[in-house]
Parts: structure tokens; sequence; C-alpha cells
């Protein structure tokens, strides 16, 4: 959207409409495969307090991108030729609350090591 607006080469509002929709139904996905690996996690400590974060954040996350893809939808429908202000203000929040889920995942999984000691035993003994 940005580099559309910057560029003024509208038929990227194309594009990154689709992407907006392909995200909104990945992120359920993902929500789903995160609650299993949650559900087998065994988290310890301050562990527990990200993970938990990070599944607040998750569902949150797709609820906004639940929201953004509706008025998206209607933007298009009106004008799909320009885009307000206040939608590339929401589309930038969006970014860096991605960020911050991705950081977070990614403590859980590098700093906390929630599931990577039993892959590595199961691996060593012979199991995986």
């Amino acid at each position: 959207d940005l580099i559309g607006v910057l560029t003024r080469r509208t038929n990227l509002f194309e594009v990154s409409f689709w992407n907006l929709l392909f995200a909104t139904a990945a992120i359920f996905v993902a929500i789903i495969f995160g609650q299993v690996e949650a559900g087998l996690a065994e988290p310890y400590g301050r562990a527990s307090e990200i993970l938990n974060l990070h599944s607040t954040l998750g569902w949150s996350l797709a609820g906004i991108l639940s929201l953004l893809s509706g008025w998206r939808y209607v933007i298009r429908k009106n004008d799909p030729k320009q885009l307000p202000l206040a939608f590339l203000g929401a589309g930038g929040l969006l970014s860096v609350l991605i960020l911050v889920q991705v950081t977070l995942g990614n403590q859980l999984i590098w700093v906390y090591g929630l599931h990577t000691v039993k892959v590595v035993e199961a691996m060593r003994a012979g199991l995986v």
C-alpha cells in the first residue's frame, strides 16, 4: 500500500488487498497450530508469561486483520484508486504488532527452548 501510494501505482492496491485477505486466513491456521504447540509445551518461569502474551497477541492480530480486511474491502468497493491515510497508519501499527509477535515467538524458541530440547532428545534416541 505504501509503495503504491508513494509511486502512484494504484494497481499495487489490488495486490495488497489480496495479500491482506490471504494473511487474514493464514493467521487463523497459524493460531490453530500455535495453540496445539502451546498445549504440548511445558513452559517454565518467564516462558509462561511470554507464551501467554504471544497467544493473546496472536488472537488480537487475528481480530485486527479481520477488521482491516473488512475496512479494506469497503475502501476498495467505494474507490479502488485511493487509500485513506488512516488506513496506512493502521497498516503501520499492524506491522509493528507483527514484529513484536515474531520477537516473542523467537524468544520462546531460541531463549527458552520450548520444544527444542525434546526434539533434540528424540532425534538422539532415534525416535525422529
